[in-house]
């Protein structure tokens, strides 16, 4: 958790939050999508890099840090791929915190560096064809991927 939302937490408590966050989808030279076990959040599910907005942040800059922190990958160019928001991003996590997600989804085929699992967020990263998505994505991180699809394909 950053610590932006830590410190909003001792405040408010588990009462829902409004919080932004950003993930990338990052394909390969072989069209295939990296996908995160997670360990953190959906522990066991498969998702996209990604997590939330620090104070002082662009969207793009938490995008960029979220994934060099969990993948060890640093990505170029960016290309939006939508906003998701709205009733169907709310979310109640295991320790009773609520929160409404803003999340803006990017890709990039433009990466460089050597994939490095952070430990405490990642149990692996696997590069997926997009015919061969594991079933167990994480519901929300498959709107992004259908949403990717649908306009690049």
């Amino acid at each position: 958790m950053s610590n932006y939302v830590s410190e909003l937490r001792n405040l408010v408590g588990h009462r829902p939050l409004i919080l932004v966050g950003a993930t990338t989808i990052i394909i390969n030279d072989e069209n295939k999508i990296l996908l995160q076990k997670r360990k953190t959040t959906a522990y066991g599910r498969w998702g996209l890099p990604g997590g939330l907005m620090e104070l002082g942040e662009s969207i793009e800059d938490t995008a960029r840090r979220e994934v060099f922190e969990e993948t060890g990958l640093k990505v170029g160019k960016l290309n939006l791929i939508d906003v998701f928001s709205g009733p169907g991003n709310f979310i109640k996590i295991a320790n009773g915190d609520e929160f409404h997600s803003v999340t803006v989804a990017y890709y990039t085929k433009e990466v460089k560096g050597i994939l490095n699992i952070d430990e405490s967020e990642s149990l692996g990263f696997n590069y997926f064809h997009i015919s061969e998505l594991p079933d167990n994505v994480v519901k929300s991180h498959r709107k992004m991927i259908n949403k990717f699809l649908e306009l690049h394909i």
